[in-house]
């Protein structure tokens, strides 16, 4: 039995982004940034968000299975936000501490809706 996919937004530092990356590296999930372009790229102190959009289920191996694909926002060195995508163990996001308000979600899901994709952002030359 899985959990319910939440409809929360959860705020992470650049350490624990740089660690939920790492493990979906480590567990071969498909939607991750690279663990070096990260730390090359995300602004250090920064605060990012994770938005949980769809479970995501691999029959060929059900080992890793759910995932949660989420939404990531990511500020970057220049401070721009940027919008990428992040599969997560439920367990993993469900450790992440529930930080934010109503107000606050509500306003990171609009931030989100309005950032650059991550791709549009690179095709910017960044």
């Amino acid at each position: 039995m899985t959990a319910v996919l939440p409809r929360t937004i959860r705020a992470v530092d650049t350490d624990q982004l740089l660690l939920l990356e790492e493990e979906a590296a480590r567990l071969g999930f498909s939607q991750r940034l690279p663990t070096d372009w990260l730390r090359e790229h995300a602004q250090a102190a920064a605060v990012h968000y994770l938005f949980p959009a769809m479970e995501h289920w691999l029959s060929h191996r059900p080992e890793v299975s759910p995932q949660w694909r989420c939404e990531l926002l990511l500020t970057v060195r220049t401070g721009e936000e940027v919008l990428s995508l992040l599969d997560i163990r439920p367990a993993s996001f469900e450790e992440l501490a529930e930080t934010l308000d109503t107000t606050a979600k509500a306003d990171f899901a609009a931030r989100m809706r309005r950032a650059l994709s991550m791709r549009e952002w690179a095709e910017r030359g960044r």
